[in-house]
């Protein structure tokens, strides 16, 4: 099926009215997701943001609660404030990485209702990729360029037009409020085509975790860690990372509690109130990112913490290369431990 960008820009605008509207933009050094009031804001040819759309589902900076003691009595009030949203534009390996988050705060052991609320009331509307950067490398991880993985309605840009998909019940009722039509041959060939692409980097990952189970005590990470400068934003640019810390901002009688985004090279995250710290150098917090990304990850959850989005790639100010690091892994020599 598909919809002339004409009608969707008319769809698109009515649908402000109705749900709080995410989409990207083109903010002067680059694009960003943010609110839009207009179809005709949104930046649709775009390789990828600078930071990834997880933030409207696990914000950088929220208030989880605040709380305040009069006497002897205590009030805690939740700071959770959800609206029915829609995030249009994500790119696959975006849609891709919001389900891998699923699995971390939402599963059979524990639900994070601060995450788990904004995604329940959120629809993601996905853009198939018809260019593809340089730094991409999804197809690594059987993610395709125009894959519907993750989305709830999937596009194609077709020119003047969009190949719609629904993908879930929420895309459907989406798209029942879209005036759509029947592919042309031509269109439906075009489409096909577009599917088929893959990222023209790829790297192999097919035995990678089985040899990272014996890599732990290997001289791999002596050399990797010798350029990095430990600046956290591979942590901070990736749509999988998912640590944080709490902190308490008190005063007086009254606080608020407050959650941070953090990340596993920062030389405090494993800092124990001891003082001592079991990861206190770059060699070990690198090998836990690379570790966790294409070994841990996979053992507690079934797959790879990375969809191959290159953000990394292009933020390292050193030009450390996720792909040259598993490739390097792959072939370093085994320690008998």
């Amino acid at each position: 099926m598909k919809i002339s960008k004409e009608k969707f820009g008319q769809a698109f605008d009515a649908l402000v009215a109705d749900y709080k509207v995410i989409a990207p933009v083109s903010d002067g050094s680059g694009i960003a997701f943010t609110e839009v009031k207009s179809f005709s804001d949104v930046k649709q040819d775009y390789l990828n943001s600078k930071l990834p759309p997880k933030a409207f589902f696990f914000p950088q900076h929220e208030k989880l609660m605040s709380y305040k003691k009069e006497g002897k009595d205590v009030t805690v009030k939740s700071e959770l404030k959800v609206e029915n949203t829609i995030l249009f534009g994500i790119r696959p390996c975006d849609a891709k990485g919001m389900l891998l988050l699923d699995k971390v705060f939402k599963n059979d052991q524990y639900t994070d209702p601060y995450y788990y609320e904004r995604r329940e009331k959120a629809v993601i509307i996905g853009l198939g990729c018809t260019k593809i950067a340089p730094t991409c490398f999804c197809s690594s991880f059987e993610i395709s360029p125009a894959g519907s993985e993750g989305s709830d309605l999937f596009l194609i840009d077709l020119g003047d037009s969009y190949e719609v998909e629904v993908v879930t019940e929420k895309g459907k009722a989406l798209a029942d409020r879209l005036a759509l039509a029947e592919l042309t041959a031509d269109e439906q060939a075009l489409v096909d085509k577009i599917k088929s692409a893959e990222t023209p980097s790829k790297i192999d990952v097919s035995n990678t975790t089985s040899k990272l189970d014996k890599m732990f005590n290997s001289p791999y990470w002596d050399t990797l860690q010798e350029k990095c400068l430990g600046c956290n934003v591979c942590s901070f640019s990736c749509p999988t990372c998912h640590c944080f810390d709490i902190s308490e901002e008190v005063c007086k009688n009254e606080g608020t509690r407050v959650r941070t985004w953090d990340a596993c090279m920062a030389p405090l995250f494993t800092l124990h109130g001891s003082g001592h710290n079991p990861r206190d150098n770059k060699k070990a917090r690198w090998r836990q990112r690379l570790m966790h990304k294409f070994n841990y990850f996979v053992h507690n959850n079934g797959s790879m913490s990375c969809v191959g989005c290159g953000r990394c790639i292009k933020s390292c100010p050193v030009n450390m290369d996720i792909r040259q690091v598993v490739d390097g892994a792959n072939k370093a020599e085994l320690v008998v431990e």
